[in-house]
C-alpha cells in the first residue's frame, strides 16, 4: 500500500467518523476528477458541475454505507457520478419530450409591448420623445407612463422633487412645441403634482 493510499485511508476514516474537514480534504483530492468524468458523459459544464456535487452529497450522506476500493472512495464517486449523469440526461430529455407535447399557441404582446407599439405608431409623438435626453426621457416615463408622483419619479432619478417638477414642465413645454398640436392634450397641460 502506497503513502497516498494510507493518507487517503485516514482521511476516509476521519470523514466517515463526520469530520467535515477531512471529507474538504478527500473533496479536494478528488473534484477535478470526478467533474472530467461527469463532463466525459455529459459534454456540458454546468451539468458535470451539478453531477459532481451530486455525487460528493451523497458520498457525505452514505458515508457509513461506502464501500473503498483499494482505500479510495474513488471508484464510488465515479460510479455515483455516472449514474447521476445518466439521471440528469433521462430527466433533460423527458423534459425536451414534455415541451413537444405542449400547444404551440400565438405568442401574445406584453402591456409594455402594446404601449410601445402605440406609441411607435404616432410618428410625431415618437420624434417628439426622440429628442429627450436619456434623463428627461426616464423622468417622463416615470410620470406620464409608469404614473409615478413627481416626488417618487425624483427620487427613483436621484433629483429633488422641487428639481423634478422643474424638468417635468420644461419636458411639456419641449414636447409640446415640438407636437405642435394637441397630442396627449391632458397630460401635457396638466401642471406636475
Amino acid at each position: 500500500m502506497s503513502a497516498t493510499q494510507r493518507t487517503e485511508q485516514a482521511l476516509w476514516a476521519r470523514a466517515a467518523g463526520g469530520e467535515g474537514d477531512a471529507f474538504g480534504e478527500l473533496f479536494d483530492l478528488h473534484r477535478d476528477r470526478v467533474f472530467r468524468h461527469g463532463y466525459r458523459i455529459l459534454r456540458d459544464t454546468h451539468d458535470a458541475e451539478d453531477a459532481a456535487a451530486v455525487a460528493f452529497l451523497e458520498l457525505w450522506r452514505r458515508r457509513r454505507q461506502v464501500r473503498l476500493v483499494e482505500g479510495s472512495p474513488l471508484p464510488w464517486l465515479l460510479v455515483t457520478t455516472t449514474n447521476v449523469c445518466l439521471n440528469l440526461s433521462r430527466a433533460k430529455r423527458r423534459y425536451r419530450d414534455f415541451l413537444v407535447t405542449l400547444p404551440h399557441g400565438t405568442p401574445v404582446p406584453s402591456a409594455e409591448d402594446t404601449a410601445l407599439d402605440g406609441l411607435a405608431a404616432d410618428g410625431d409623438l415618437a420624434a417628439a420623445l426622440a429628442t429627450l435626453s436619456s434623463a428627461e426621457a426616464e423622468l417622463f416615463a416615470l410620470v406620464a407612463v409608469e404614473d409615478y408622483s413627481i416626488t417618487d419619479a425624483a427620487a427613483a432619478v436621484g433629483v429633488s422633487p422641487a428639481a423634478a417638477r422643474t424638468r417635468v414642465h420644461r419636458i411639456r413645454t419641449k414636447l409640446r412645441q415640438h407636437l405642435g398640436h394637441h397630442t396627449l392634450v391632458g397630460y401635457l397641460s396638466k401642471e406636475a403634482t
